[in-house]
């Protein structure tokens, strides 16, 4: 079995959403041993949305559901790995279509993004016409190789359409050296109480 690890590694100089300096990860060292100590401690500063994450409805919904929304069920199951690498711009329902999709699948959707090395504004996205096609065929969850799974779309109605229909939003995904296929997904975010989204170390199995 090959284990492929599909996210993003965490340090200073990850990318970021919009290369907002703001959002940029701090790691200090509190004691180390070239300064007399006798051990080596850490404290790292993250924003929740750093990398590879999942989304919660109180991300986008007031009063929507906070952490609690992940399921501890869901976190380690079978996945679809879809070719998206042609499209650009958004992910429309057109595009969805050419791919067989059933209910209650958990999608990662590979595109161009994967293949940059910095953030790039101009990334793909899930169109609001694929949220909706894809709330109607009952997926359970949407992966994607970028820091957000829309852009410049008014009032955010691909992440309201998935995260109030229970959609899980997994973002920050690397899928570059990933074939279309069938896996196994592990995607565990943090045991954080009363948040809106949870870094996660996402994981594929290949049998």
């Amino acid at each position: 079995m090959k284990i492929i690890d599909i996210s993003m590694p965490i340090h200073e100089q990850i990318p970021v959403y919009k290369n907002d300096p703001g959002k940029k990860p701090s790691i200090k060292i509190l004691r180390d041993f070239k300064q007399g100590a006798k051990t080596r401690e850490s404290r790292l500063d993250l924003e929740l949305h750093t990398g590879t994450h999942l989304d919660a409805p109180l991300h986008m919904i007031e009063g929507g559901m906070d952490s609690r929304f992940f399921r501890l069920e869901d976190m380690v199951v079978k996945c679809k790995v879809l070719d998206f690498t042609p499209v650009s711009g958004g992910i429309t329902d057109e595009d969805l279509k050419k791919k067989r999709i059933e209910e209650a699948d958990y999608l990662l959707l590979k595109t161009k993004n994967s293949f940059d090395q910095t953030f790039n504004m101009d990334f793909i996205y899930l169109a609001e016409s694929g949220a909706r096609y894809l709330v109607d065929k009952g997926v359970r969850g949407v992966g994607i190789d970028a820091l957000g799974i829309e852009r410049n779309q008014l009032g955010h109605p691909t992440h309201k359409l998935l995260l109030a229909n229970g959609i899980y939003i997994l973002e920050g995904l690397r899928l570059k050296e990933v074939k279309e296929g069938s896996y196994t997904l592990i995607a565990a975010p943090l045991n954080i109480i009363g948040v809106e989204a949870s870094p996660v170390r996402a994981l594929l199995l290949d049998k």
